[in-house]
């Protein structure tokens, strides 16, 4: 057995007992199947944090926020801070233009803001990275000084500076700083000086991420004492959750004291601001945390998007994140409604969870087998499809114009638990078949693809999401509506959606993508599109075309599940002239492995080589030389990168995608290579499980195994759950053939696993299939339900009975019903 724990950082780590034996016989009525303790999904809707993570300040039984007792949090009102005498004026060597600032908020960067009194406002330069950087500050009359106090902007901390001040004729030194790192630094004299001017000379700040300007919120004349820490709990969830907070409050002080609420998937990202708020994607109501002004009476409160007056107290609504962080704080962009300090006292914290609800009950699919990392792996990827398993609502999609009232109240798949939590076509085609596998739902599927077929272009385009009113250009995604459509009708028997959006079908594939083929029969990407990363590619591109190739099968494929055999000929004939003009003209020789593009800096990229391999575009010897290629090139401890070097993004060589490993990892498996294909599994779900939030699957993972984007990432994206349909379909070896799974496959790959089973939810009945590999014999079981058919091929050679009558060959077709199929000799 295998016991998970949490660690002082909060990330996850497992420590192995004991080898999982083989499978035990089925559980007496009644007893809890052995699968379910890998779900990871809360009991219920109202979920409490696990734990006080860290407090700072006046914090009076901090388990109260945990509901045992009441937590108290006081904070003093502060000294009056010195202010320069009226007149005063600063000037600086360049100062930034205007902007809506990080926050989305309207903003200015005028020295002035550095002498204003308000903490909110700030003074940044305009030569980003050049150094030094001068704010002069001139007073109308002398001032005695023994020193000035600098309060630093936190995206970007004054670290080496020197001060300088007039004596009449000359500036004289007064002080010289190295290596700062503190926001709010007090900067002695050696003596009172008299002065009419202050000059800060900047040579070098700390790093924010972004951009390494020199940001001043205030200059102080004088020597502020440091005010005390801001009282603060932050309570931990145990794992990314997602839904509305909810606080107890149990009263506060006169006037209204403030609360700021933080959110964050990590301790990393951490701080008085969360890792990902709406208004970093253009609300700028909240400023990055969510706010409360806290009368006397007890009431509670829940989380919604919104302010309490006019821009006053606002709040974001609904957060995806692991930690919440409650501080006794106030902006002063919100005063006099609330202020930064008092007594408030907090009765709870939890969440009202919104997304779908993963319990034992509910999997109508699982996946068990002989190693528990990969059982875990699985039951993960399933949380991570949960979470982004959620309603449509208007306030809680990216605000970047994505609402849609086609898509308003439907269940849908987004993209991520914090964000965009918009529903792309291209994380269907993973997210999608995570679904039908668990939960089957289809309908979160469908509402999608519907929708995004009904926003079709004139020209058979069709929008990735409802992003930017169905308008951002994306390349690729047209292609995975098509194969996220066919994977639809093949997991659901939903053929009525096919008949319905059968023109889409038409007009995208004979339609749009003609439109952008060039004269070596090869799709080239036209300027002013992107793909699901956004990439500066250009010209004739492995992955484009590949993936084009399997667009054109699923859709010919679907052509005759629908009874349109001519669409389906004209199709695979195509797939096949774009199959050889990928090796025609894509193929690199001296690498042994496909190119990223035609054009440009010579790189071979993960996902190009992937779906070749998948698609069969490259032949048995070409499939193992690219497979090759990408394991001696791109593995990571935590993964394999998506690029096979840096020329098209700096960090394509540490840039490890679960979206883009998903199909190099179905072609491991599907050509025989199942114990490369577990390895690859288990460096990257193994560093996302034991790494900080833990169990959810990551957007990307960037150099040295953190997250790709810093905070913005996400932690908990669909994209990335292609573990899971990669150990039902490939590994157990189950896979749907017709619609409905009327026809299905059983091909295991077992690899080093000794055992495995599972269920797949199919519309006539489970799909029901286990096997055990000893050093002799291979023997599979299949319950298949009333109605399908299919075809069981075991691994390896040797002599086979179907149930207990011997079979030539190791492939053999099947009907419903119970079926035990042994190979002697394997």
């Amino acid at each position: 057995m295998r016991i998970r724990t949490a660690t002082a950082f909060g990330a996850v780590v497992f420590t192995v007992l004991a080898a999982t034996a083989a499978p035990a016989a089925a559980a007496r009525p009644g007893a809890p199947a052995s699968w379910a303790r890998y779900v990871v999904a809360p009991a219920g809707r109202h979920v409490q944090p696990v734990r006080v993570f860290a407090t700072t300040g006046a914090v009076v039984n901090p388990g109260g926020t945990l509901g045992r007792g009441v937590t108290t949090l006081t904070r003093e009102a502060p000294a009056a801070r010195p202010r320069w005498a009226a007149g005063t004026t600063a000037t600086a060597s360049s100062f930034h233009a205007g902007n809506n600032g990080n926050d989305g908020r309207p903003r200015t960067y005028v020295p002035g803001n550095a002498i204003d009194g308000d903490t909110d406002t700030f003074f940044n330069d305009d030569t980003l990275g050049a150094y030094p950087d001068v704010l002069t500050v001139t007073t109308p009359a002398g001032v005695d000084l023994p020193g000035i106090t600098v309060l630093s902007n936190t995206d970007g901390v004054l670290k080496d500076f020197t001060v300088d001040t007039w004596d009449g004729s000359a500036w004289q030194s007064a002080a010289t700083v190295t290596g700062n790192t503190a926001v709010q630094l007090r900067v002695p004299f050696a003596a009172p000086v008299e002065t009419t001017q202050v000059r800060l000379t900047v040579t070098a700040d700390q790093s924010s991420g972004k951009g390494d300007f020199t940001r001043v919120n205030e200059v102080y004349p004088g020597l502020v004492p440091d005010d005390p820490p801001v009282p603060s709990v932050t309570v931990d969830f145990g794992k990314v959750v997602a839904g509305y907070p909810v606080v107890r409050f149990a009263g506060a002080s006169t006037g209204n004291p403030g609360v700021r609420l933080a959110f964050s998937e990590t301790t990393q990202y951490l701080g008085d601001v969360s890792d990902f708020s709406r208004s970093y994607n253009g609300d700028s109501i909240t400023g990055g945390s969510d706010q409360v002004a806290v009368g006397p009476k007890p009431f509670t409160w829940t989380d919604a998007h919104g302010c309490a007056d006019g821009t006053k107290v606002c709040a974001d609504g609904l957060h995806g994140f692991r930690y919440l962080k409650i501080s006794l704080d106030a902006l002063a962009a919100d005063a006099p409604d609330t202020q930064a300090y008092g007594v408030v006292k907090v009765a709870g914290i939890s969440l009202d969870f919104t997304p779908y609800l993963g319990t034992p009950a509910s999997y109508q699919g699982w996946f068990e087998s002989s190693d528990q990392q990969l059982n875990q792996y699985w039951f993960d990827a399933s949380y991570t499809n949960e979470l982004i398993t959620d309603t449509f609502r208007s306030d809680d999609i990216d605000p970047r114009g994505a609402d849609s009232p086609g898509l308003t109240g439907k269940v849908v798949l987004t993209d991520g638990a914090k964000r965009d939590r918009d529903p792309y076509v291209g994380d269907i085609a993973v997210s999608g078949r995570t679904g039908y596998l668990t939960h089957a739902l289809g309908g979160a599927a469908r509402n999608v693809l519907a929708d995004l077929a009904d926003h079709q272009r004139a020209d058979g385009w069709i929008p990735p999401a409802s992003i930017n009113n169905y308008t951002l250009p994306l390349f690729d995604y047209p292609l995975y509506w098509v194969t996220s459509s066919w994977d639809y009708i093949l997991y659901t028997g939903d053929t009525g959606y096919g008949a319905t959006y059968y023109p889409n079908l038409l007009k995208v594939l004979d339609g749009w993508y003609p439109s952008v083929t060039d004269a070596n029969g090869l799709l080239s990407r036209p300027d002013g599109y992107g793909d699901y990363a956004f990439l500066g590619r250009s010209g004739e591109v492995t992955y484009y075309n590949a993936l084009y190739v399997q667009a054109l099968e699923n859709a010919a494929n679907e052509a005759t599940a629908l009874g349109h055999p001519a669409d389906a000929a004209r199709w695979t004939a195509r797939a096949g002239t774009v199959a050889a003009a990928i090796n025609a003209h894509l193929w690199d020789a001296n690498a042994g492995a496909y190119l990223d593009s035609a054009v440009g800096a010579v790189r071979h990229g993960q996902d190009g080589n992937g779906y070749a391999v998948l698609t069969g575009v490259a032949d048995p010897a070409r499939a193992a030389s690219a497979l090759g290629y990408l394991a001696a090139n791109t593995a990571t401890p935590y993964g394999n990168s998506f690029m096979d070097n840096d020329t098209l993004v700096s960090d394509g060589r540490q840039r490890v995608y679960a979206f883009t490993s998903y199909p190099e990892i179905q072609a491991r498996f599907q050509t025989g290579q199942a114990d490369s294909a577990i390895d690859q599994i288990k460096r990257m779900y193994g560093w996302m499980t034991t790494h900080d939030p833990g169990i959810t699957s990551w957007e990307g993972i960037g150099a040295n195994g953190s997250m790709y984007e810093g905070p913005y990432t996400s932690a908990a994206h669909g994209w990335s759950t292609g573990v899971l349909p990669a150990l039902t379909n490939d590994l157990l070896g189950a896979t749907p053939t017709g619609p409905g799974f009327a026809t299905w496959s059983v091909r295991p790959h077992p690899g080093s696993v000794t055992w495995a089973r599972g269920q797949l939810p199919t519309p006539h009945g489970p799909l029901k299939v286990s096997w055990v590999s000893g050093r002799k014999t291979f023997t599979l079981t299949v319950d298949a339900p009333r109605g399908t058919s299919g075809t069981v091929s075991l691994p390896g050679k040797g002599v086979v009975l179907l149930d207990g009558r011997p079979v030539r060959g190791t492939t053999m077709q099947v009907r419903e019903g119970h079926h035990v199929v042994t190979m002697i000799g394997a």
